[in-house]
């Protein structure tokens, strides 16, 4: 049954990312992570359009040509780059990436390796969050500070791994936050 493997999904992602935060101290961001996910326009569309390899937001927005579970979860949840998509204060007020907070950067962070995780299972390497960002990078609308700040965290565990990036984060990053 598709709903239940999509709550099955959700939980280990979930659990993924709160273990990811507690390693870095941010304890109330690990425990509230990504919990619009269990409301029904967001847990309908993942149990109707469930793969189990990738989200299942994209087949909503194949099928419909607009992803609602999508535009729910992004606007209630901080440590996704496109909640801080505002207008600029430049005179043409366009579209930009604010920068973001440092804690929900590193949520972010936290969320890309728990994604890869789920969905790569014994595919994933310390290099996946890193190629997966990559690959998509050239499309997001980000603060340069955030960009910066989110490409050393992922560059790091390339490099030294996770127990390490979370030693690094703890200390260097969160240390005055």
């Amino acid at each position: 049954m598709k709903a239940w493997e999509h709550f099955k999904t959700i939980n280990h992602h979930k659990l993924l990312v709160m273990k990811g935060c507690f390693a870095v101290g941010l304890y109330w961001q690990g425990l509230t992570h990504d919990l619009s996910k269990y409301s029904w326009v967001e847990f309908s569309v993942g149990a109707k359009y469930f793969q189990g390899d990738k989200s299942p937001n994209n087949a909503e927005r194949e099928a419909t040509g607009v992803s609602m579970a999508w535009l729910h979860h992004k606007g209630r949840n901080k440590h996704h780059l496109e909640y801080w998509i505002d207008y600029g204060l430049t005179e043409n007020h366009e579209m930009t990436g604010m920068e973001m907070p440092v804690r929900y950067v590193v949520e972010m962070y936290c969320d890309r390796v728990a994604a890869c995780k789920t969905y790569q299972k014994d595919a994933y390497t310390d290099s996946s969050a890193l190629e997966y960002y990559q690959k998509g990078k050239a499309k997001y609308m980000m603060h340069p500070n955030t960009a910066k700040l989110l490409e050393d965290m992922l560059n790091h565990l390339a490099k030294y791994g996770e127990a390490a990036t979370n030693d690094y984060i703890r200390r260097e990053i969160l240390k005055n936050k």
